[in-house]
């Protein structure tokens, strides 16, 4: 038998399993994080259908402050529009970092909402008012807790993919990193008072 060549298969077979383990790696982390941004996905859309009800609510009372509830609803326009585009592709770098900008600029608005709300003690005292705040308080913890988990599934993913040798098989193989669902803007991280 010949020693070199039975070294040279041992080499490649050994080359192929960890190709494929690295392979196989990276498509579990991908999914991870692909399957942490879907929890955010139901979050936020229970959120964006909880808003117009908010803003129903509100409008009988807040006949004065039309300029916010008009905000809040083109916010919520433009957060879904974002998420629209993000389309449960988080691999999209741009459209996530979109989404997560216009996710701060909701949260701001609706802060601002419920700012106003507070001097309405017949809104305060209203059920169906205070029934969507708790509603959306609990929507907006689940939103946090979403985006952590995100968040940890997405470095774990860059992690893998940027170490060596994981690093050149990632590029080979089309994995591109993802991005984190941060916010940017320091007026954005204030979270909305949704208190009655």
């Amino acid at each position: 038998m010949n020693i070199p060549l039975i070294i040279g298969i041992v080499v490649v077979v050994v080359l192929v399993i960890a190709i494929i383990g690295i392979y196989n790696t990276l498509v579990a982390f991908r999914n991870q994080f692909k399957n942490a941004f879907a929890q955010i996905d139901v979050q936020l859309k229970r959120r964006y259908d909880l808003i117009p009800n908010l803003v129903e609510t509100a409008k009988g009372y807040l006949k004065h402050e039309s300029q916010t509830l008009e905000a809040v609803i083109a916010a919520r326009n433009t957060a879904y529009t974002a998420h629209q585009k993000v389309g449960g592709d988080a691999t999209d770098a741009a459209a996530v970092a979109g989404l997560a900008s216009a996710e701060g600029v909701l949260t701001g608005t609706l802060g601002r909402l419920m700012a106003v709300a507070e001097s309405y003690p017949n809104l305060k005292a209203d059920a169906n008012m205070r029934q969507l705040s708790e509603e959306l308080t609990s929507t907006e913890n689940k939103v946090s807790f979403a985006r952590q988990a995100y968040n940890d599934a997405v470095m774990k993913y860059n992690t893998a993919r940027q170490t060596f040798p994981n690093v050149v098989l990632a590029g080979m193989f089309g994995f591109q990193d993802a991005s984190l669902f941060e916010i940017t803007n320091d007026a954005e991280r204030a979270a909305p008072k949704v208190q009655f």
